[in-house]
Formats: C-alpha cells, structure tokens, sequence
C-alpha cells in the first residue's frame, strides 16, 4: 500500500513538473552586435561640381626705336619711329562646370574600440574630368583680347582619414593635371598691324592639389561623398604672333598663372563584399 501511494505521489509530482515546464516561454535569443563597416577595397566612381579660378594674363609688348633714315648729305627721307613698352595685367577668372570620373584603392588599418569603432583609412585615388572652365578678358592697352579655356584635367592622389563606422572625413592631395587653351585677339591691330588677327596656344601644365572631403557609406557597396580641392599649375609663358611681331624686331609675351577651387559630389561603388574591418583594442 506504502508503495503503490509513493508511486503515485511520484508520478504526480513529475506531470505537475513537465506541466510547468510546458508552460515557460524560450530564451531570448543572445543579442549580436553588428559587425562594423570596413572601407577597405576597390572602388570607383562619378564625381560633378563647379570650379571658379584665378588666372592674370600679364602682357607685355615691346616694340624698339626705329631711326630715321637719312640720304648720304643727311637729308631725312623717312622719319624715325619712336619705341614702343608696355606692360599691363589683368585679373582673368576663368569659372565652370567640372565632371568626371574617379577610381581608387583603399584600406582600412584598424579599428579602435574605445573610440565609436573609429579607425584610420588610407589609400590612392586617380580621377580625370572634363570641365566647360573659361573666361575671356581684355586688356585695354595692348588692344588684345585673352579667353583661357580648360576642356579636361585630371590628378593622381593619396587619400587619409578617420572613419566612424559608415562616415569617413579625409584629406587629400598629390599631382595635378590639365590641358589649357589660351586664345589671343588682336582687336584694333595695335600689335601686329592686322585688326582681328587671332592665334591659339594649347598647353599640357601639371601641377598640384590639395583638399579634403566627407564620404558615408549608404549601403555595403554604395558611398556618396563632398568634396573640395585647390589646385595650382604654376607660370607659364606664351608668345603669341611670332609670324607678326618677329620679323618686325617686336616682342609680345603674355605670362599665365592658373590657380583653381573646386567643390564636387560624388557617388561610389565599392567592389566586393564588406567585410568588417580589424578590431584592435586600446586601453
């Protein structure tokens, strides 16, 4: 009888157990912080935005004494012409729409866990454009009309910066490239004699640039991103209507310096996956 009654109380107590148990909701599942976001790898990209520069055109024309010639009793058949010396700058400011594209390398150094997984991001980026940059000026004392135009530049740059997950700040700078083309009108024909009188020179400059921008990550592969540059292609030296002023023993040289700000946007494809980027932890 004891045992029959212990079997019983036994088998009451194991139902009432797995009642219970039934009744108790799962664990929650352990929360798994997301991985953070690498801005190593390939990339490339489309970049637009305006330019507006500096560059004088400081001519200076020179046109030397002509003596009066004389019969051999010094009679004066032809009288002389006095010399001629003139120097004169003005400011050009050539302005336009900038775009292109850019493509590049990056790699993501290490990630720092006390800081907002903050890290340090380097890398080389090379971009070309093709720009509607020009301006046209005239210089009221050598009657010369000077347009600069830029139709396309280029640069090769190192890149670095500090990321917050998907938000990278950066800096950037290295060489410069550009092709420009001045054109120089004789309007009056005080230089050469010939009213309208038109010549073009077209130059290969290189040169250098420095800025920094703001690029976020959108999604694993997708980036958007502002960004401003200077860039400086240093003097140069044109002589324009040599077929002119040359035989006649004149001289015209015009000096250029074409400096230049830029602010693009500019919208990024990164290849591959994002894997996240190296922890390294600091105390």
């Amino acid at each position: 009888m004891r045992r029959q009654l212990f079997l019983a109380t036994v088998g009451a107590i194991a139902l009432t157990g797995s009642a219970f148990a039934a009744d108790l909701a799962p664990p929650p599942p352990a929360y798994v912080p997301p991985a953070p976001y690498s801005w190593s790898g390939l990339y490339a990209g489309l970049q637009v935005g305006y330019v507006w520069g500096r560059d004088p055109a400081d001519t200076t024309f020179i046109s030397p004494t002509i003596p009066p010639v004389l019969d051999p009793v010094g009679i004066v058949l032809v009288p002389g012409v006095a010399g001629t010396f003139l120097n004169d700058t003005v400011g050009n400011n050539p302005h336009g729409v900038i775009g292109g594209a850019h493509a590049g390398y990056q790699l993501q150094l290490s990630q720092w866990s006390w800081f907002s997984s903050s890290g340090v991001v380097i890398g080389v980026e090379g971009s070309v454009d093709g720009t509607s940059i020009n301006n046209t000026v005239f210089d009221p004392f050598s009657e010369l009309a000077v347009r600069t135009q830029v139709p396309v530049e280029g640069s090769i740059r190192l890149r670095a910066g500090v990321a917050w997950d998907r938000l990278l700040v950066y800096a950037t700078g290295g060489a410069a490239f550009t092709s420009i083309k001045d054109t120089y009108t004789d309007v009056t024909g005080f230089v050469t004699g010939a009213p309208g009188a038109y010549e073009a020179i077209t130059k290969n400059r290189s040169g250098w640039t420095v800025g920094g921008g703001l690029q976020y990550a959108v999604t694993d592969n997708w980036s958007v991103r502002a960004e401003y540059r200077y860039s400086d292609f240093g003097h140069y030296t044109d002589y324009p209507f040599t077929a002119f002023v040359v035989p006649a023993g004149d001289v015209l040289t015009v000096q250029h310096h074409l400096t230049e700000n830029q602010v693009q946007v500019g919208l990024s494809y990164k290849f591959g996956s994002a894997a996240a980027a190296p922890v390294v932890a600091k105390y």
